[in-house]
């Protein structure tokens, strides 16, 4: 028996019944010989941590634009933190961890440079609007290597769902769209205290008595509660009294960080970078990636979006120094 095959048989009778199992996935949108050693879940997840789109997640905003230091939040430690928190939710609740993790390192290859910053500008100008989970798709199934990933449904299911309107189909992407939360919740407060937009003493006191007063206790707090009421339920779940708490913390979190905090005081140039950017090319499309043009099949609005929404904050700034700023010419004395 193959090291895969090994491996399904041990999902079979170690996972919990209304697990999802690697061998009932629906499979690829286009046939492809298995892998020997990796199941399909595993495959994806190594392919999403092999792609330009993961690694470039390193130069893109969470929350703060340019800030000065080191130990804040980019995008690609978001991720992380996502993945780690779900797999911990997975393995307890004996659902797939493979599923899981790989749902949560690719939920947001889509993001855009300067966080949801540029996503709103993005959303305001290109046609039908902007929305990175559905972006994030797209990088999966058609930007990346120039014809995608090549998931499984259940992997593009997830990622597709972690946000938005739709809910995911599987328990494990119900997880991702949960951890995702809890996640930027827990490490968005730490930044701004961190960064001194807020004191922890500003934070309702009723929300800290329910979900704990140190990073480490809130997140254990809410991770422990997705556990305990998902066993009960046998769905993917918070108590009311957590998730309340956890709402309150959110809404916090907008009236005190998110809108016009210090930690938006940026947001005017970003927006404006991303927005002159895409008029230039729009203007310009000799200048689109040839590969960009193809994949969107001649459609100048969406290989634009599709180029923005890739670039990390530090190439949209060069680029629109580039094409805004004048350069220096001729002989030098």
């Amino acid at each position: 028996m193959l090291i895969r095959e090994q491996c399904e048989e041990r999902e079979v009778r170690e996972l919990a019944s209304w697990a999802t199992l690697v061998k009932n996935s629906r499979g690829r949108q286009r046939p492809e010989a298995e892998c020997d050693v990796r199941t399909a879940f595993q495959r994806d997840r190594d392919r999403i941590i092999h792609s330009k789109a993961f690694r470039r997640l390193e130069h893109k905003t969470q929350v703060f634009i340019s800030p000065e230091g080191d130990h804040y939040r980019t995008r690609l430690t978001h991720t992380l933190e996502v993945a780690q928190i779900a797999r911990t939710v997975a393995r307890a609740l004996k659902l797939n961890e493979d599923l899981t993790e790989a749902i949560a390192l690719g939920h947001d290859l889509g993001h855009t440079p300067f966080g949801h910053t540029g996503e709103a500008a993005l959303s305001e100008i290109h046609p039908g609007g902007f929305r990175h989970n559905e972006q994030s798709l797209r990088e999966v199934d058609v930007l990346e290597r120039g014809t995608g990933l090549h998931l499984t449904w259940e992997v593009r299911d997830g990622i597709c769902h972690h946000s938005g309107p739709g809910i995911p189909a599987t328990p494990e992407g119900e997880i991702v769209r949960l951890a995702d939360r809890i996640a930027y919740i827990n490490h968005d407060l730490d930044d701004a205290v961190r960064a001194g937009i807020i004191t922890l003493c500003e934070v309702p006191a009723e929300i800290l008595a329910v979900l704990g007063h140190g990073h480490s206790q809130r997140i254990d707090t809410m991770v422990h509660d997705v556990i305990r009421e998902s066993q009960k339920l046998e769905r993917i779940a918070m108590s009311d009294e957590v998730g309340a708490a956890t709402l309150e913390l959110r809404q916090f979190l907008f009236s005190r960080v998110y809108i016009g905090s210090p930690a938006k005081s940026e947001d005017d140039k970003a927006r404006h970078v991303v927005k002159e950017l895409y008029h230039y090319y729009l203007a310009h499309k000799e200048e689109l990636p040839e590969e960009y043009m193809k994949a969107a099949s001649g459609s100048v609005e969406q290989a634009t979006c599709d180029y923005i929404a890739g670039m990390t904050d530090r190439f949209a700034r060069s680029e629109f120094l580039r094409c805004f700023l004048p350069r220096a010419w001729g002989k030098q004395s």
